[in-house]
């Protein structure tokens, strides 16, 4: 008899069904939990806590994703990730640092203003235990929605009451430039729009940066602009422990670690974003930093390990139970 992968692997499936046959009868008795999983995790880098707060995930078709790769590099780019083949699923997970005096979050997620698919980070970040209230310092690395739409709910009231609010100089000047506002093609229209509904009623109170500052304790400022003029990862050091936090360097680890010299839609300058790209990844190979990625899958912490010339890859951080 011929027996292909798929018949052969039923084949077996249908033994282990009768040899189980009275485990399955029993689970099903069982009434399916429903609901969504509570989504934070904690990781200690030296003496600080830091806590990654999942807020969901955003999905959008493959087809014009990458803008320097066929639809057949990519979908075999995400075959080779077991990712679907028509659509790309970005995840979303910010951090909270607690550095032993002060409470500083690094992006806010998309707040009142996400998709089905998303919306919860308050509810993770509650659960984790932590009040809005109680947040000392908002750090952002750049000005897309995702990253700044949860410091104001569709209100107006600001989420994080007593927090100062930190941003990069040059992503301040690029976005708040009404000049440049006012020439902006359309595509980037909503975002000077987005931009100024979240700082205009703040802005005499946020603080800007620059890059190579310590804008937190043991929270450095990276230069990493590209995907945005002033777009911003940061090197955290406390004790003997570091981590690099990536932003968006990369929008999916599985496909731009892997490949990258390729540049997302959503990279402003192509040649920029591809150049810090190389630099944080050769950094983090090279001096084995555990790393955390904005974008990667939950709870988006690894490392980066060489994968032959100009290729990387994300070696997942092991699980810890406890910190």
């Amino acid at each position: 008899m011929n027996m292909n992968r798929r018949t052969a692997f039923a084949a077996g499936l249908a033994g282990a069904t009768i040899g189980l046959g009275g485990m399955a009868r029993q689970a099903a008795a069982q009434p399916a939990p429903g609901g969504d999983n509570v989504s934070f995790y904690r990781f200690r880098v030296g003496d600080a806590v830091v806590t990654a707060i999942h807020e969901g995930v955003f999905v959008r078709p493959l087809e014009g994703f990458i803008r320097n790769a066929t639809m057949e590099q990519v979908k075999a780019a995400q075959e080779e990730a077991f990712m679907p083949a028509e659509r790309v699923t970005i995840a979303i997970s910010s951090l909270v640092v607690n550095t032993g005096g002060k409470l500083v979050l690094i992006d806010t997620g998309l707040g009142e203003f996400a998709p089905p698919t998303a919306g919860r980070w308050m509810a993770n970040f509650r659960a984790a235990g932590f009040d809005p209230a109680n947040v000392d310092t908002v750090v952002i690395s750049h000005f897309h929605g995702d990253h700044i739409n949860g410091l104001r709910r569709r209100n107006g009231e600001a989420v994080f009451p007593r927090a100062e609010v930190k941003v990069p100089a040059p992503e301040w000047d690029f976005w708040m430039d009404d000049t440049r506002a006012a020439g902006a093609p359309d595509g980037l229209k909503p975002n000077f729009a987005n931009v100024r509904r979240v700082f205009a009623p703040m802005a005499k109170d946020v603080t800007r940066y620059i890059w190579g500052q310590e804008v937190a304790p043991g929270l450095t400022a990276i230069a990493a602009a590209g995907h945005t003029p002033g777009h911003t990862a940061y090197a955290l050091t406390s004790g003997g422990g570091r981590l690099m936090v990536m932003s968006d360097t990369t929008n999916a680890p599985h496909l731009f670690v892997r490949n990258p010299d390729w540049a997302a839609i959503f990279d402003m300058d192509a040649d920029a974003a591809r150049a810090t790209r190389h630099k944080l990844l050769d950094m983090a190979a090279n001096e084995r930093l555990q790393t955390s990625f904005y974008h990667a899958p939950f709870p988006a912490t690894g490392y980066i390990a060489r994968d032959g010339a100009n290729r990387y890859r994300m070696v997942p951080a092991m699980w810890q139970p406890a910190i």
